[in-house]
This record gives structure tokens, C-alpha cells and sequence, in this order.
């Protein structure tokens, strides 16, 4: 049991680093608070390997292609919302104080949940999952795994956050959405 969390663990925390997931969490606790963000991040991430352990081997039968362009999309409209957004030069504000607990929570959820369908972690959790059949460790250790990436990615945002003008995190954070969303859309991601 141990064994098998160990190795779940690893695989998916090494997976998930480089992941878009990690990216959304970085990016949105350099503009927030970081307590909501990493909760809202780790919920999302949670519910994501519930599903991955339950749906196991039928996870297969989701159409990659369309969780892709879907997910790309919720970047993009994001990426212009960030864009176009005009808040006051508020320091307090840009820093996610304004938008309070529950709505940084409830975004930062919606958009983890949305970008890790169909992900390699959450394909490789159902791999683990149908391989290791043992659904309550590959469930503990790949939620834990992805906890800890989310957690780097939350203090690593937010320390960049404390030391960037609020208005130019914006607009970096804007461009990298706009990315991960083009790069979705047209399946380099």
C-alpha cells in the first residue's frame, strides 16, 4: 500500500509541474490572495482524481479533442477578461483583497476544473487506478501529488506577485492564458 502510494505520488507530481494546471494556480496567485486560490486549486484538483479513480478505464471513451478545445477556450475568455479588466491602482485590490474569499475560491476552482480535463495526470490516474486496483491509494496519493504542485505554484505566484506591478501581472497573466488557450485549441497542449 505504502509502495503503491509512493509511486503514485511520484508519477503524478512529476507530471503535473510542467502542467497548465500548475500554470493557472502560479499565475492566479501572483493577482490573489494565496489561501483561496490554492483551496479553490486543491478542490478542483480533488474532484478531478475522484473522477479519474472512478471512471478508470472508461475515461478513454471521452473525446480528447473536445476537452482540449473546451479547456482552451476557458483560457482564452479568461486571458480577455484579465486583458480588459481596468481596475483602480489599488494595491489591495490587485492583490485579490477586492474580489474576496468565495469568488477567488469559486474562479480559481472553475478554472482548474475546466483546464484538467482530459490531462496527463488525470489520464494517468485512471491508468494507475485500473493497474494498481487499489482505487482509495491511487485516489490518496495522486490527490496529494497534485496538492503539493498546486501549493509550489501558490507560493511561487504569489512571492513574483508581491514584486511585480499589479498592472503589468495583469497583463503577463493575460498573454499567458491567451497562450495556453491558443496552444489547446490547436492540440500542441
Amino acid at each position: 500500500m505504502l509502495a503503491t502510494f509512493i509511486s503514485v505520488f511520484g508519477v503524478i507530481f512529476l507530471a503535473e509541474l510542467p502542467d497548465k494546471t500548475a500554470l493557472a494556480a502560479l499565475v492566479l496567485a501572483s493577482r490573489h490572495k494565496p489561501a483561496p486560490v490554492w483551496l479553490g486549486a486543491s478542490l478542483a484538483l480533488t474532484v478531478q482524481s475522484l473522477v479519474a479513480v472512478a471512471a478508470g478505464s472508461l475515461f478513454a471513451l471521452l473525446p480528447a479533442r473536445a476537452v482540449h478545445i473546451g479547456s482552451g477556450l476557458a483560457f482564452l475568455v479568461s486571458a480577455v477578461f484579465m486583458w480588459r479588466r481596468n481596475e483602480e491602482p489599488d494595491v489591495s485590490k490587485d492583490r485579490g483583497e477586492g474580489l474576496g474569499f468565495w469568488r477567488t475560491l469559486g474562479t480559481t476552482f472553475a478554472i482548474v476544473f475546466i483546464a484538467e480535463w482530459g490531462d496527463l495526470t488525470q489520464v494517468g490516474t485512471a491508468a494507475l487506478a485500473a493497474h494498481y486496483h487499489a482505487p482509495v491509494t491511487v485516489f490518496l496519493g495522486s490527490t496529494v501529488a497534485l496538492w503539493a504542485v498546486a501549493g509550489i505554484a501558490v507560493f511561487i505566484g504569489n512571492r513574483a506577485g508581491r514584486l511585480l506591478d499589479p498592472n503589468r501581472t495583469k497583463r503577463i497573466a493575460a498573454v499567458v492564458f491567451a497562450l495556453v488557450g491558443i496552444a489547446l485549441v490547436s492540440g500542441k497542449l
